[in-house]
């Protein structure tokens, strides 16, 4: 994703161990573990840039893992792009015939040039992205395994977008492209209906990470944000879930508001060492080392129990 714009409005803390246990809400299960190898795994076929043959390994594993978890349907959405040749969306329905819908998201390709990379004879390489994609399709494809072992009473969307982390600054429509495109050509109509709203997750891995409301989706998407983030505290995440808003983040949330679906973003936008994303963000550093399985489960715990608690 582009750079973010403006800064967190207060100081940012960090989740501690043993906050106060959850005493209105079940917290529903998840693995951080799982979620841990899912990145992982992703990670081991090597940058997934557009073109290239581990791009075209990760989506097809993807698409089977969805499958293999029990999702109802499973559709690749292909376009040729120019500069990163075939984009593959995938997304996967579960409980299809359920009227209330949701959907959730994340980036499953990688940058191509680690342009943040502290050493300059780096920023042609392209990077492992294990925060920066992997990690937010790590934690859905756990939720996926949870969807197929306890069925939903709402239905639920997961949508891997592609082409998100190939932008230039100073060209906003550079980035976000699969989720352009997704938002172009929307599958819902009378026959499957809209989602009430959408969950992008985005580095949502990274050790000590916290996330702050950010700021498009506080601007158009608020109730969204306040049920998030009031479930947060209920279940005793309020310090890794900060009630602060964050910088305006440029990333694949933006088309869908624009077509019209509230969605919000949860991404690591208050470090408190940079102030604003994983010091790892477009850089070689950005592996498996540095991911934390604690993170991971935190925002996976988060998103199931959100799912479980709806209601048609």
């Amino acid at each position: 994703m582009a750079a973010a714009w403006g800064g967190c409005s207060k100081p940012a803390t960090t989740a501690q161990a043993g906050e106060s246990a959850p005493t209105e809400v079940a917290v529903a299960p998840f693995s951080a573990d799982s979620a841990l190898a899912n990145v992982g795994r992703q990670v081991a076929f090597g940058p997934r840039t557009g073109g290239s043959d581990a791009h075209a390994k990760c989506a097809s594993w993807l698409a089977d893992e969805l499958r293999r978890h029990g999702a109802d349907t499973v559709a690749l959405q292909r376009a040729e792009l120019n500069d990163f040749g075939e984009m593959i969306n995938i997304r996967a329905t579960f409980n299809p015939a359920a009227r209330r819908r949701i959907l959730l998201l994340s980036h499953w390709d990688s940058r191509p040039w680690a342009d943040e990379d502290p050493d300059p004879a780096n920023h042609a390489m392209p990077i492992d992205g294990a925060n920066d994609g992997a990690s937010g399709v790590g934690v859905l494809l756990e939720v996926a395994r949870q969807l197929g072992l306890q069925h939903p009473e709402i239905g639920v969307d997961i949508l891997f977008v592609d082409a998100e982390d190939s932008g230039t600054e100073g060209d906003d429509t550079s980035w976000a492209r699969g989720a352009q495109y997704f938002a172009e050509n929307l599958p819902y109509g009378a026959a499957e209906p809209t989602p009430a709203y959408a969950i992008l997750l985005d580095m949502v891995g990274g050790r000590g990470a916290v996330f702050p409301r950010e700021l498009f989706s506080e601007a158009n998407a608020r109730a969204v944000n306040s049920r998030v983030w009031d479930l947060a505290k209920k279940i005793g995440l309020g310090s890794r879930f900060i009630d602060a808003t964050g910088g305006a983040i440029n990333d694949d949330h933006l088309p869908l508001l624009r077509a019209g679906i509230p969605a919000i973003d949860i991404i690591e936008s208050a470090n408190p060492q940079t102030g604003s994303f994983n010091p790892t963000w477009h850089t070689l550093a950005d592996n498996l080392d540095n991911i934390d399985p604690q993170t991971l489960g935190d925002v996976g715990k988060l998103i199931t129990t959100l799912i479980y608690s709806e209601k048609q």
